[in-house]
């Protein structure tokens, strides 16, 4: 596989997305797939690059999620930072929770361990889905 293949995103990952915002009876060509496939890894590219810069110029080394809403204000991409600004918020508070469910759990079963019950179950993997794109939607950035 080539240095240049290696640095997209997945074809597969990118046909899903395109198919979760578009109506269902909709076909999506390869070539169409492989468009979006380079569009969007050069997007990704181009922001973080952005971000990047940011945090080396702050003597950082982890570039975080409020550096990638930072770099689409700064490009330009205002929509696009409102949207990860609030995914971030409800990412983060979901994060929070579920360590809150976790440590309590925790502690009940520390004291509980005599009797075996469980009421906390397992914690489900997360669906970090927030709605930021529905279906029909529209998220469109100022025009330059």
């Amino acid at each position: 596989m080539s240095d240049e293949h290696e640095k997209m995103l997945p074809i597969a990952n990118v046909g899903r997305m395109m198919k979760k915002i578009l109506p269902p009876s909709a076909k999506i060509s390869r070539e169409a797939k492989e468009r979006m496939q380079q569009c969007a890894s050069e997007f990704i590219c181009f922001v973080t690059g952005e971000a990047s810069d940011r945090c080396h110029k702050e003597n950082r080394k982890t570039v975080n999620g409020d550096d990638i809403c930072w770099a689409l204000s700064s490009l330009g991409f205002d929509n696009y930072s409102e949207a990860m600004l609030r995914y971030l918020q409800n990412f983060r508070g979901f994060e929070r929770e579920n360590a809150n469910q976790s440590n309590n759990c925790k502690a009940y079963k520390g004291e509980e361990k005599d009797e075996g019950s469980n009421i906390c179950g397992d914690i489900s993997a997360p669906s970090y889905d927030f709605g930021i794109l529905e279906r029909g939607g529209t998220s469109s950035s100022k025009p330059y």
